[in-house]
C-alpha cells in the first residue's frame, strides 16, 4: 500500500556527483544488467572500461520522496560535445516518462555548460533505450573514439 501511495508523489530531481551512494548502486545494477545482456562480463570486457564513475562529475538522481528511481549523467567530451552517461530508471518505475525528464535536464545542463551537442554510446539490444533516444531527436553517427572498433556500440547524438 505505502509503494503506491508513492507512485503519486512528485519527483524530484537532485544535482551531484559520481561518488553519490544511489548513483554507484544504481550503476552497479546497470553493470549486471548489460553483464546478462551480453551474455557475461567477458563479453563486455572493452566497454567495462570506459564506465568508471571517477570522472562523472554532473550527476543527476532522481528521487520519489526518498526512494531513488533514476540517474543520468553527463561528462564532457571535447570542446563542443558533452557525452551523456549512466541512464537508469529503477524497472519498477519506466514507463513513466521519468527518462524523458531526466534527460531533457541533462541536456539542459550541458547546453548551460556552454556544450552544442550531446553525444552517447549504448547497444543495439537496447530496443527501448534507442527508441528513446530516437524519439527524442537524436540521431545514429558513426562511433566515437574509444567506441570506434566496437561493432556492438551504437552512438547517438543531438544538436543542443
Amino acid at each position: 500500500m505505502t509503494r503506491n501511495k508513492g507512485m503519486h508523489q512528485p519527483l524530484r530531481f537532485v544535482w551531484t556527483d559520481g561518488t553519490n551512494p544511489d548513483f554507484v548502486r544504481f550503476s552497479a545494477d546497470m553493470e549486471q544488467y548489460y553483464n546478462v545482456l551480453a551474455g557475461g562480463a567477458e563479453n563486455r570486457r572493452r566497454f567495462i572500461p570506459h564506465n568508471s564513475l571517477a570522472d562523472i562529475h554532473h550527476v543527476l538522481m532522481v528521487y520519489q520522496d526518498t526512494v531513488p528511481v533514476g540517474c543520468g549523467a553527463w561528462k564532457q567530451y571535447d570542446q563542443r560535445s558533452a557525452e551523456m552517461k549512466r541512464i537508469w530508471v529503477a524497472e519498477a518505475y519506466r514507463g513513466r516518462g521519468i527518462a524523458r525528464q531526466l534527460i531533457a535536464r541533462l541536456e539542459e545542463n550541458a547546453r548551460e555548460s556552454g556544450f552544442s551537442a550531446i553525444i552517447l554510446q549504448t547497444r543495439e539490444a537496447c530496443i527501448a533505450a534507442c527508441a528513446l533516444y530516437r524519439s527524442l531527436g537524436y540521431v545514429q553517427t558513426e562511433n566515437y573514439p574509444p567506441y570506434a572498433d566496437m561493432p556492438l556500440a551504437i552512438c547517438f547524438e543531438k544538436a543542443l
